[in-house]
């Protein structure tokens, strides 16, 4: 029998990884479920995961330290964060260890499940929305519609997280136009993102990495004061 993605659910609290199994089960989805790292490291290198919902705050290592280990691996599965803390500061901390979105407790398990299903459109791999071409190049890069994968010009594959693709396929989609964070949010990430200003800030300063755009005087990402930012290259459909 087909099943849905699958969704690795990682918290300390047992009624919570219960609560979420049966909800995301019911919803199409298949679950497994991880009271710690050391359980979500071993379930992640058996059978494929296409998400994680991770608690922040765990006894032992935190899911901080977690996503900073898996993004520090070269692992792209995306991840959606659950915690307590609500703080502006809390949210920023985990968008800049990797993760992709972000959702306080106590939670919607209906608001949580639209968060999954928007990251996972969005996640490299996934080819829901059709395409009007192969990929779209700019600058000696080439990026894979398909596929949803970036290849550097010396052919090197740069691995994306669901976040990162999104935000620059939004680039590549309307270069040469200054876009605003607001409009960068609808779409990059869609209507169920996390609106706050910062998180395009983050996002943008990890895909100028991955371009090896300089931060201090970046070429490719132009900031424009007051208006957002500019995609400057010339993209080429083929």
């Amino acid at each position: 029998m087909d099943t849905g993605p699958h969704i690795l659910v990682v918290d300390d609290d047992r009624d919570i990884r219960d609560l979420l199994a049966r909800f995301l089960a019911r919803h199409g989805l298949d679950v497994t479920t991880a009271a710690d790292g050391a359980a979500m490291l071993k379930a992640l290198d058996g059978r494929r995961v296409d998400l994680v919902v991770l608690d922040l705050m765990m006894p032992g290592e935190d899911g901080l330290n977690l996503t900073r280990r898996l993004r520090a691996q070269g692992h792209t599965v995306p991840i959606v964060m659950l915690t307590a803390m609500g703080e502006e500061a809390d949210r920023i901390v985990g968008l800049e260890m990797g993760a992709d979105d972000y959702v306080p407790k106590p939670f919607n398990p209906r608001e949580l499940l639209a968060r999954i299903r928007a990251v996972l459109r969005r996640a490299p791999g996934n080819a829901a929305e059709p395409v009007s071409a192969a990929a779209l190049s700019f600058d000696g890069w080439r990026l894979e519609l398909a596929t949803r994968t970036l290849h550097s010009p010396d052919g090197v594959e740069v691995p994306l997280s669901a976040g990162e693709y999104g935000l620059l396929l939004a680039f590549v989609e309307h270069p040469r136009r200054v876009l605003s964070r607001d409009l960068l949010l609808d779409l990059a990430r869609g209507r169920a993102a996390v609106l706050f200003d910062r998180s395009i800030d983050i996002q943008v300063s990890r895909l100028r990495r991955r371009l090896g755009d300089d931060a201090k005087e970046p070429r490719l990402i132009k900031t424009v004061r007051g208006g957002g930012y500019l995609f400057t290259p010339e993209v080429v459909a083929s």
